[in-house]
């Protein structure tokens, strides 16, 4: 037999739980959220088969850290969901990224930077000032990818 067992009775705000006691801790903390798009591209002063026009999948991990609220919350998720479509993902999805990236050979590896950068713009747009971002995976293939790490991005 199993422990499971039906709530009969849910928590309520200032009768078993008050404001104060929601967030538990002042330590920083990561979250993270990914995401998919597809886009073509190809690669400039590249011999191989990148330098024909073709198109990938792409995987991108977002990773922001800092401390959460007094609800116990650095950032919504959905809140990522939409910075990442209104922001970033509209100029990915479906989209020839040599037409629709600021000039730069479409490398993961350029790519990874540039959606750090935007997405770090974002944050302080919306008014995430104590979120930062920590990290930015770009997967071009399910085991090939690139990554941007905060400590790169502002010390070098």
């Amino acid at each position: 037999m199993s422990d499971f067992k039906i709530v009969e009775r849910l928590q309520k705000i200032d009768v078993d739980i008050q404001k104060n006691q929601l967030n538990y801790h002042a330590k920083r903390v990561l979250v993270s959220k990914e995401f998919t798009f597809d886009a073509a591209h190809h690669l400039h002063d590249y011999e191989g088969k990148c330098k024909n026009l073709h198109g990938h999948t792409y995987r991108v991990v977002l990773g922001l850290s800092g401390y959460t609220d007094e609800r116990g919350l650095l950032i919504d998720f959905g809140d990522i969901k939409e910075i990442w479509k209104q922001k970033i993902e509209i100029h990915l999805d479906h989209r020839y990224l040599n037409e629709t990236l600021p000039p730069m050979n479409t490398t993961a590896e350029n790519i990874v930077v540039w959606i750090y950068e935007k997405l770090t713009v974002a944050l302080l747009d919306e008014g995430y000032n104590g979120a930062r971002v920590e990290f930015i995976k770009l997967y071009e293939t399910p085991t090939s990818y690139a990554e941007a790490r905060r400590e790169w991005m502002e010390v070098e």
